[in-house]
């Protein structure tokens, strides 16, 4: 049993990228909750915020992973669908402060467009991972900066699954046109496409590894562009970056257990180079 979850995913990958990094959120009063906070303690992650609910357990989550890496999730949410306008209120200090607010929908939509709406007023960048895949309120095109979707959270978002290389475009297009301002649609071990309204678009593609297990790439991805853009780089090259972090997550079994380091993915990236 390990821990994990989106946000949780994301964080581990952030911190061990060498960000500083604040966690908002709810688990349970219970042994699940205790592996949680002991985590978030032992990766030196700020968590005065992720708070105990007496009354909902720690959301569970099932991995099942195919021959091929591949992995599909069953997810049975508690006390972090239980998260609160009130819970977010009380760690404002801290979203104003940040220079990157990370978002994804393992918490209750209102709660995390409360966040953004903070964020906003203060300058913080927001990114938005619409993901588990399902519909979002329209909202979110006015408060998130940057998009952060996969091939099956597209398509509930525009009803277009990028299954060939001309409705990757469409598809990332389409999101730009609901109102996305950025838009980075990650596809797998076929890399990413970036569009935005301002700066056209491209098109960049993975790298090729032996793997093991993609459970918590998406959420390694995200995490490392958010370290990225923290640190000023421009898109294009954060992109490359999170695509390098997701790329060395997929090589060991696990979540967040498969988050790269800094120097690991340093030495990965010195490989490139050299071939």
């Amino acid at each position: 049993m390990l821990a994990g979850g989106k946000g949780f995913n994301q964080v581990i990958a952030a911190v061990r990228l060498g960000a500083q990094v604040s966690m908002v959120g709810r688990v349970g009063a219970d042994y699940f909750g205790d592996i949680f906070l002991q985590a978030l303690e032992a990766e030196r992650v700020q968590h005065s915020n992720v708070l105990r609910d007496v009354e909902n357990g720690t959301g569970v989550g099932l991995p099942v992973v195919g021959l091929d890496g591949d992995n599909s999730i069953i997810v049975v949410p508690r006390a972090n669908m239980h998260m609160t306008i009130a819970d977010v209120q009380a760690a404002a200090d801290q979203i104003e402060a940040a220079d990157v607010l990370l978002l994804q929908l393992e918490v209750p939509q209102e709660v995390s467009l409360f966040a953004a709406s903070i964020a906003r007023q203060a300058g913080t960048l927001v990114i938005f991972n619409p993901a588990p895949a399902a519909p979002v309120h329209v909202d979110f095109y006015r408060v998130a900066d940057l998009w952060v979707p996969n091939e099956h959270e597209v398509r509930a978002l525009t009803g277009i699954f990028p299954s060939d290389e001309g409705l990757v475009q469409v598809a990332g297009q389409a999101l730009v046109s609901l109102g996305a301002q950025v838009v980075v649609l990650t596809l797998g071990e076929r890399g990413c496409y970036l569009a935005s309204p301002g700066e056209g678009s491209l098109r960049l593609l993975g790298y090729q590894v032996n793997v093991v297990d993609t459970t918590g790439a998406g959420d390694a991805f995200c995490g490392a562009l958010a370290v990225s853009l923290a640190r000023g780089e421009p898109y294009v090259r954060a992109v490359l970056f999170a695509t390098m972090v997701a790329t060395l997550s997929v090589t060991k079994m696990g979540a967040s257990a498969s988050m790269p380091t800094l120097a690991a993915v340093h030495a990965f990236e010195k490989l490139l180079v050299s071939d």
